[in-house]
């Protein structure tokens, strides 16, 4: 997969209660009709999470997240063998299934913090694997928002998880600072606004900012009115070091990142 210039991953959420409900696939027809679009606008990997991370969202059981995303990335890898598929788990059960059934890259909400087996389900099945910082898990984590100095906290966080992964053999790491995830409104707009401190460790970044609250309260609106603080974010995130974007709208992204290199590369 080249990253040498900036790439867009298409989010599709077999979930029945995302924050944002114009992502939510409701049937199989809808799930390959989207998958279709994303590819024609330009998204680079399908993300597939079928366990809604939202604050406060309600837990699923690892057999029912099963259920939701393993039939789906098998459909996907049948309809559009050259995709790269992602799994959005936190779940090393989960994340092998996937990886068996067609995904290539995991995408872990916790970094390895909530499943001791992760990290070795990766090295095993040599997967590409997102690193995202946050702290408790999706019912906790809004009230995990004291930190000592945030950027260098999550730096730390960072080089003591990528160090274990190295030890095992894995090298095809992305990190994700995890805006929303156990960070205010003020702490998600810091990390924006210093994103490039993070470049000092060498991997490849992804923002992750469609249509978050700190965008539709910040702008006192609703998720599905945020598409245009999601493209102006989205934006300052590429000319702060951003190779890679997960969004809900590929079209848009994919927008921004042509008129950025058309400034900037």
């Amino acid at each position: 997969m080249d990253i040498s210039t900036p790439i867009v991953m298409g989010i599709l959420n077999i979930t029945p209660d995302s924050f944002h409900s114009g992502s939510r696939i409701d049937s199989d027809k809808h799930l390959l009709s989207q998958a279709e679009k994303m590819l024609a606008d330009g998204a680079t990997i399908l993300d597939v999470g079928g366990y809604s991370s939202r604050p406060s969202a309600a837990d699923i059981s690892t057999e029912q997240e099963l259920k939701r995303v393993i039939p789906s990335i098998e459909q996907l890898s049948r309809t559009f063998p050259g995709a790269n598929i992602s799994i959005d788990t936190f779940r090393s059960t989960v994340a092998e299934a996937a990886m068996n059934a067609g995904a290539s890259m995991i995408n872990d909400i916790s970094g390895g913090m909530l499943d001791e087996n992760m990290f070795e389900v990766v090295a095993k099945c040599n997967a590409a694997y997102i690193l995202m910082h946050m702290r408790g898990t999706p019912q906790s984590m809004s009230k995990m928002t004291d930190y000592d100095n945030l950027l260098i906290d999550l730096t730390d966080f960072f080089v003591s998880q990528t160090s274990k992964l190295k030890t095992l053999g894995v090298s095809d790491i992305i990190l994700d600072p995890g805006f929303g995830f156990s960070k205010n409104i003020t702490q998600n707009y810091e990390i924006l606004k210093y994103l490039q401190y993070f470049q000092q460790l060498n991997l490849p970044l992804l923002a992750g900012l469609s249509r978050k609250s700190m965008i539709y309260k910040s702008l006192d609106i609703l998720p599905d009115q945020a598409l245009n603080g999601t493209t102006v974010l989205n934006t300052i995130a590429l000319m702060n070091g951003a190779q890679i974007l997960r969004v809900h709208d590929v079209k848009e992204a994919i927008e921004a990142v042509k008129l950025y290199k058309a400034v900037y590369l």
